[in-house]
């Protein structure tokens, strides 16, 4: 067996997630090797030592029955003890959870539904608080009750969001990886796996961009699709820059989708990259000339233009805000200037484009706050 101080396992018959959990295991200092299979990751478990071990619970493709991954706890249970391993499923429920580490020596369990990068890093840290570099001592055995069991989901920013995005993608692995990265950017994020479904939230909702992959699961065509182009339209229609992020990247794809369709960008999943695609993502916001004038607004700015892109009056606004009928007055003159509008409803109108407000002010009231 060929020792190492400091290398990660991970097994998953995905590609989408082997790359996020090999790029996440690589920048934590972790050479990676990468197994599909129950077979091939017991052969690797007999020729190399790991510190670290990411196992998928289902290894059958679409079976979902299908438990492998927990052969392979076993094995790593058997050949290599000191390795911390997690199980990482879409399939997880508190008693597998349980089972997983009681029974499998999984140091946790965590779902691919609610997958975060931020808190997968700092998992990885505390797991590798417990294995010990090879050749040291292991430390003292923990409980399995004091080990976590993370079942945890995207929570909804306490701040106040300029700007909300849409994500469009079947994979769960690729939803949590960009709706980060959207955060990041400033975007309060919906998420959607299919057609039918980012269609009705298209319809209930203002963008101000969109991220979608070309191929989602669906009923008709589970496994060969291209519904993506179908709400390409969409969201030209509704006139939302939109980058595509698919691993389909046949060029005539490619073309297709900035030709007929208009898209702001097209990104290969195989060749992604978090830095260029927060730049793209800036790069998008800066087209869009309503979104940058908001971004010259104040905190109470923005509540105030957003009580009154739902038709609230000037007192009406008062009142929700705690303030004063003149206060309000001011944030409006202020807001007008920094719009370069001169109504109410022009205001309103702007503000609705660019996300606030549940839906379109009633009043049209052409005069300036007094």
């Amino acid at each position: 067996m060929t020792p190492s101080a400091n290398r990660a396992l991970v097994v998953d018959d995905d590609f989408s997630w082997q790359e996020i959990l090999g790029e996440i295991l690589t920048d934590s200092g972790l050479p990676v090797d990468v197994c599909d299979s129950l077979s091939t990751a017991i052969e690797q478990l007999h020729t190399t030592t790991y510190r670290l071990a990411v196992v998928d619970l289902s290894l059958g493709g679409r079976d979902h029955h299908n438990r492998e991954g927990l052969e392979v706890l076993q094995a790593i249970q058997r050949l290599q003890p000191a390795c911390a391993s997690l199980l990482l499923t879409g399939y997880a429920d508190v008693e597998l959870a349980v089972q997983s580490i009681q029974e499998y020596g999984a140091y946790t369990c965590l779902r691919k539904e609610s997958f975060r990068r931020a808190e997968f890093r700092d998992t990885v840290k505390q797991a590798l608080v417990v294995a010990p570099v090879a050749g040291s001592p292991a430390p003292e055995a923990q409980p399995s009750a004091t080990k976590p069991i993370p079942i945890t989901s995207l929570p909804a920013s306490g701040e106040t969001l300029k700007s909300r995005a849409l994500v469009v993608e079947d994979d769960a692995g690729w939803r949590s990886l960009l709706a980060e990265l959207l955060n990041e950017a400033g975007y309060q994020v919906n998420f959607s796996s299919s057609y039918g479904e980012a269609l009705g939230l298209l319809k209930h909702q203002q963008y101000q961009l969109a991220v979608a992959d070309l191929s989602l699961a669906s009923s008709l065509q589970p496994d060969h699709n291209l519904d993506g182009y179908r709400l390409l339209s969409s969201t030209r229609l509704a006139e939302i820059p939109t980058i595509v992020v698919s691993g389909t990247a046949r060029p005539e794809l490619v073309e297709r989708a900035y030709q007929e369709h208009a898209v702001f960008a097209f990104i290969e999943k195989q060749a992604f990259d978090r830095s260029a695609f927060l730049r793209t993502i800036i790069n998008a916001r800066q087209q869009q000339p309503e979104t940058a004038a908001l971004d010259q607004l104040s905190e109470r700015e923005i509540e105030t233009l957003n009580l009154l892109a739902q038709g609230l009056t000037n007192k009406e606004i008062a009142s929700r805000l705690f303030i004063t009928t003149n206060t309000v007055k001011r944030h409006l003159k202020s807001i007008f200037e920094k719009l370069e509008v001169n109504t109410r409803a022009a205001a309103s109108a702007q503000a609705i484009r660019m996300g606030l407000g549940s839906r379109p002010a009633d009043k049209d009231d052409p005069s300036l706050p007094a």
